[in-house]
C-alpha cells in the first residue's frame, strides 16, 4: 500500500503514533527513491502537502482539510514540543540513564559496598581467599513519578487562520520549559543529603574549584551546577578567561577542568554541585509527552492538556559532590 493512499484513523495512537505508521508504510520501501529520509509521518505532510515551518508555512486549518490530514495534527504538536525540549535539554549532562516505566512510582536498585574512592576497591585476591563483594537489591522506597503539565486554551476559529510556523514556535517554547521544570525535578533529587566538603574563605575561587576537583576523584568531573552569580563570580577571575572566551564563542560555559557549568536559581549562592553524568542520576519516564488527541482531531480546541509523568533515582553517592 503507498502513502499516498493510506487510511488515517484515530486508533492509530494507541502506543507511538509514528511507529504504528511505519507498520503499514515502512521507510525501508523507500530506498533511492525521492522520499528517501522521510518517515512516516513526513510523507504523510507530503501527501497533503502541509508546509509546518519557513515564512511559506501553511495555515492551521491545513490539517482539516480532510478527516485523514486532521489525524496527523497531534503528532505534528507533539514534535514540536518534543524539540523544544531538545533544543533546551540539559539532562542529558547530568542522567546517567533512562528507564521506561508502565506505572506512576518505581523501585530503584540499590548498590552497596561500593565505593571508587576506597583504596584496594579491587585487591588481588590470594587462592582460596573470599572475593570482597558488592550488594545488588531493590532500594528500600519508592520514587514518585511527577507529572509536569499545561493546558492549552484557545477555539479552533481562533487558530485556523494562523500559521503553523507561528504556532510551532508557541509549542517549542513549552516544550522549552517542561525541559526546565524536569531539570529542576532532577536537581532536587541530585541535592538530596549530597556527600558534601566546605568551602574556604567567603568567596568562590580557583582553589575551592580545584579542591572540588580533587575530592571528586576518580569520578568523572563532567558537570558542575551553580547559580547564575556564582558563574560570574567565576569568569571575573584571570585564571577563567579561557573559559570565558569558550562561552562566548560557543555560548556554553565550560571550566578549565573541562566541566560543563549548568544554572539553576534554586542552587545557594556560591554552592557548587559536581556531577558525573555516567552514574549519578537515573530518569524514570511513564510514556511520552501526551496530548488529548481526540480532541485535537475533532476541532475541539477549547481546553487542550499536555503532560508528562518523570521522576528521578539517585544511582551512585559518589557521582555527585557538593561544595558549600
Amino acid at each position: 500500500m503507498s502513502y499516498d493512499n493510506l487510511r488515517l484513523e484515530k486508533g492509530m495512537y494507541t502506543g507511538d503514533f509514528t511507529a504504528n505508521l511505519e507498520k503499514i508504510d515502512p521507510s525501508e520501501n523507500y530506498r533511492e527513491t525521492p522520499l528517501a529520509g522521510l518517515d512516516a509521518f513526513e510523507r504523510q505532510l507530503k501527501r497533503f502537502d502541509i508546509h509546518v515551518s519557513g515564512p511559506s508555512s501553511d495555515r492551521i486549518d491545513k490539517f482539516f482539510q480532510s478527516s485523514d490530514s486532521a489525524v496527523l495534527f497531534p503528532e505534528y504538536m507533539t514534535r514540536a514540543i518534543k524539540q523544544g525540549m531538545k533544543d533546551a535539554d540539559v539532562l542529558s549532562d547530568i542522567v546517567a540513564t533512562v528507564t521506561q516505566v508502565d506505572a506512576p512510582d518505581y523501585r530503584p536498585l540499590a548498590f552497596a559496598n561500593v565505593d571508587i574512592h576506597a583504596m584496594g576497591a579491587y585487591p588481588t585476591v590470594n587462592e582460596g581467599a573470599p572475593i570482597s563483594a558488592y550488594e545488588v537489591k531493590n532500594g528500600n522506597s519508592l520514587v514518585n513519578l511527577q507529572k509536569r503539565g499545561r493546558v492549552i486554551k484557545s477555539s479552533y476559529e481562533a487558530l485556523r487562520f494562523h500559521r503553523l510556523e507561528l504556532f510551532t514556535v508557541f509549542l517549542k517554547q513549552l516544550g522549552a520549559q517542561f525541559a526546565r521544570e524536569r531539570f529542576e525535578d532532577a536537581l532536587a533529587v541530585l541535592m538530596d543529603n549530597p556527600p558534601s566538603i566546605t568551602r574556604s574563605g567567603s568567596n568562590l575561587t580557583y582553589g575551592n574549584l580545584c579542591n572540588l576537583w580533587a575530592n571528586m576523584q576518580p569520578a568523572n568531573f563532567s558537570t558542575l551546577i551553580l547559580n547564575t552569580s556564582s558563574i560570574v563570580s567565576i569568569f571575573s577571575q584571570v585564571i577563567f578567561q579561557d573559559s570565558a572566551v569558550s562561552f562566548t564563542i560557543k555560548g556554553e560555559p565550560f571550566t578549565p577542568f573541562g566541566a560543563k557549568m549548568l544554572t539553576s536559581p534554586s542552587m545557594p549562592a556560591l554552592n557548587v554541585l559536581a556531577v558525573d553524568k555516567t552514574c549519578a542520576l537515573e530518569m524514570i519516564s511513564a510514556g511520552d509527552v501526551l496530548l488529548e488527541t481526540n480532541k485535537l482531531i475533532d476541532h475541539q480546541f477549547e481546553q487542550i492538556a499536555v503532560s508528562s509523568l518523570v521522576g528521578f533515582a539517585k544511582i551512585m553517592d559518589y557521582g555527585r559532590l557538593l561544595l558549600a
